[in-house]
């Protein structure tokens, strides 16, 4: 395993065949970036549901298809599909995928849950099984937006040498593991909700991603309850939290529910706990990116200022499912496996 390197980005994705367009577009403080490119419709329209969307330094393009259990590579000219994984329980294979991450060296990190039990595995983007483990714990039911899983492995982020995973019933908000699957530390301690009572609901509002942040240290984003993120530094000590507030969010915080009804799923009966939160991603300069469930995307400088708020467009408005940020300016986001210029307006609101 010493192939693997610093430096990743972690991506859930969706599917929608758009079109694309380009230039950025201003209303008011909202701004509107259109999609300057993408993965030609022929070939988007050969996936069942991608649920990761990356490029590596290669040119390559990698996408993980969650429902045919498939890893795909597209070559650079965005020309054609080969397979890289399939389907099958075994090792190097793939079976229920939450979650694709590539790391700046071009190794990409897959998780799945064969039979229930959370897997990660390392591959090159040949195929090449390069390691993985097991967790040994049998998830709960998996929470779901769509194509997107959000606890367990579902959160997970690969910085190249180690992965973040958001698993609140250990007490911490996140867990940093190394390649092999041993516990380097944890980070975060769970925020109040005023369930504590009841451990199903109170794990359920501390639900969200721990990400990465180029700059040095760490960001974790609460997807469900009151929505908020919080900064950590290289340490795991916290620097600040703050709210994600907005007009966009106003209602849905008002109609928050105080109880929460369960529903029976494989024979346990469990919270429904909708999420407020869609993803999140951190861009190269060190800026937080918030996709709401509704349409919107707010930006926060490394102060945890909001700086921008961004609507996505293609053929109609776009809900992000994932964000995979490049250093030259394009920006990966599904669904529709789509291309943005995330500088768009950056000199003017920044």
């Amino acid at each position: 395993m010493a192939q693997l390197a610093s430096g990743a980005t972690a991506v859930l994705a969706g599917l929608v065949t758009v079109t694309a367009a380009t230039g950025p577009q201003k209303a008011a403080s909202v701004e509107t970036l259109q999609a300057i490119g993408g993965l030609p419709a022929h070939l988007v329209g050969r996936l069942e549901e991608p649920v990761g969307f990356a490029q590596a330094r290669s040119g390559e393009y990698v996408v993980l298809d969650r429902r045919a259990h498939t890893v795909y590579a597209i070559d650079a000219r965005k020309t054609a599909l080969r397979k890289v994984l399939q389907v099958g329980f075994e090792k190097g294979h793939l079976l229920q995928p939450a979650v694709l991450a590539l790391s700046a060296d071009d190794i990409f990190a897959v998780a799945d849950a064969p039979a229930g039990y959370e897997r990660i595995q390392f591959f090159s983007l040949t195929g090449s099984h390069l390691g993985g483990f097991h967790l040994y714990t049998r998830i709960a039911p998996r929470l779901l937006i769509g194509p997107l899983i959000l606890n367990g492995v579902g959160s997970m982020a690969f910085t190249g040498k180690t992965l973040l995973l958001n698993r609140p019933e250990t007490g911490a908000l996140f867990s940093e593991l190394d390649i092999d699957g041993n516990v380097l530390r944890h980070i975060g301690t769970l925020r109040s909700t005023g369930h504590e009572a009841d451990r199903d609901v109170h794990l359920a509002q501390n639900i969200g991603l721990p990400l990465v942040d180029p700059a040095g240290g760490f960001y974790f984003v609460f997807q469900t309850g009151r929505p908020l993120f919080r900064k950590y530094d290289g340490d795991g000590a916290l620097v600040f939290e703050r709210h994600i507030e907005g007009t966009d969010l106003d209602d849905s915080i008002r109609e928050l529910p105080t109880t929460w009804p369960r529903r029976e799923i494989d024979g346990g009966r469990y919270p429904i706990v909708p999420p407020l939160v869609r993803t999140a991603a951190v861009d190269p300069t060190g800026h937080l990116w918030v996709s709401l469930m509704a349409p919107v995307t707010y930006v926060y400088d490394p102060r945890g200022e909001k700086v921008r708020t961004v609507q996505f467009r293609a053929a109609g408005m776009l809900s992000p499912a994932s964000l995979f940020f490049l250093a030259d300016g394009r920006l990966l986001v599904t669904p529709g496996c789509l291309e943005f210029n995330w500088r768009a307006g950056e000199l003017e609101n920044w």
